[in-house]
């Protein structure tokens, strides 16, 4: 294998760019990126340079000297427009054609939209920027959707002195991922903090001043955030003879065809410890994930399945809350530590007789880590009328 391709430049991208010549890879390595920028970290967007915290200097991920040592030929601000298995090639916007022989897929996700026009989404540093810019002491900002993203946001803009309305179609943000319980506890800081918090409507359209519900109501504002969720950036793929269905079907190695891997937010793969198929949005599992099919790509002959334990982490005001595993789905949930009331505990989920999942909010690290170890184990320390 003398030409290695990574298409995708950010954390899954890099990881398996530096895993790649950590395991001593010497040929060619091309990766492309469709931003401009050097690759970059993106939970930040949403807390620190959101709230001005951090200066854009402070995002990429490795300073230029250790780019540069990678030996890379870097392509950065162009985008991958197709694929060709049988000549082993990728098509690029500029025109150019890169040919491989081992392929990394790593083109993670796009914002989903809302009809009309003006309104902001939170997926690359020049949107953190454009949104940065607006917010202030009296701006009115509505954020549709009031998942992880959408929460961060508002706890932020109300740290900025924004009036904030946040809307959600369910009756309870977040409880089809943590629980009823749970998703009160996080919803009720937002209360607390001054956010107006309106579940169980829906939001068709972004109007002139606002945001318009189903029921023809206009929520006035004046900025709005759109964050409902992600798309896969797999268009490029089309006619490729690649499987795609929410994300690139991968197995539990990590590949999609001979010498054609994929990892990151873009990659749907089976994890052979939850048994099931998956695709995480979590920067952790990015890393994880792209030094595991640099690997496999590299040495096919000493493969091993990728079957990690998921974590994610959010800020939200005073509240730090991590979780590991496969939260949603669960058929049970039990506070093992704390008080929900209090906004410090630990809750443990159950699938089926097995111990999935754990979340704290607001406890040490320290609390959680024999948590992750048991879920590894597929153990079992949950009661069963849990």
């Amino acid at each position: 294998m003398k030409r290695i391709l990574v298409v995708g430049a950010s954390a899954a991208g890099l990881a398996a760019a530096e895993t790649l010549r950590r395991e001593g890879f010497d040929g060619t390595l091309t990766l492309v990126g469709d931003e401009p920028e050097a690759p970059y970290d993106r939970p930040p967007l949403s807390k620190q340079i959101l709230s001005g915290e951090w200066s854009a200097g402070r995002l990429p991920l490795r300073p230029p000297a250790d780019l540069d040592a990678l030996g890379l030929d870097l392509r950065l601000g162009v985008a991958a427009t197709g694929l060709d298995l049988a000549e082993r090639t990728v098509r690029l916007a500029d025109g150019a054609v890169v040919p491989y022989d081992g392929l990394v897929v790593a083109t993670g996700v796009r914002p989903r939209r809302l009809p009309g026009r003006g309104a902001h989404v939170l997926r690359t540093l020049d949107d953190a920027l454009a949104l940065r810019g607006r917010l202030g002491p009296g701006r009115r900002l509505a954020v549709v959707g009031a998942g992880f993203l959408g929460a961060e946001a508002a706890a932020v803009a109300r740290g900025l002195g924004c009036e904030v309305t946040l809307l959600e179609p369910a009756p309870v943000p977040l409880a089809h991922a943590l629980g009823e319980h749970v998703g009160r506890v996080l919803s009720r800081a937002h209360l607390e903090h001054g956010v107006n918090l309106r579940t169980g409507v829906t939001v068709t359209e972004v109007d002139e001043g606002g945001v318009r519900l189903a029921d023809g109501e206009l929520v006035e504002a004046d900025e709005v955030l759109v964050a409902i969720g992600s798309l896969p950036n797999t268009e490029w793929l089309a006619g490729s003879g690649l499987t795609v269905a929410d994300g690139l079907v991968c197995d539990a190695y990590c590949a999609a065809a001979p010498d054609v891997y994929a990892a990151g937010d873009v990659a749907r793969w089976h994890n052979p410890l939850f048994g099931t198929s998956m695709r995480i949005e979590h920067r952790t599992n990015a890393a994880e994930q792209g030094m595991a099919a640099a690997r496999n790509l590299l040495h096919p002959e000493a493969r091993r399945p990728f079957a990690p334990v998921p974590y994610f982490w959010s800020d939200q005001y005073d509240m730090k809350i991590q979780a590991y595993g496969q939260l949603r789905g669960h058929d049970g949930v039990a506070v093992m530590e704390g008080d929900l009331d209090e906004r410090r505990f630990l809750a443990a989920y159950r699938t089926g007789d097995r111990l999935t999942g754990v979340l704290t909010v607001g406890m040490p690290p320290k609390a959680i880590r024999p948590w992750r170890q048991a879920i590894a184990a597929g153990a079992d320390r949950l009661p069963a009328s849990a």
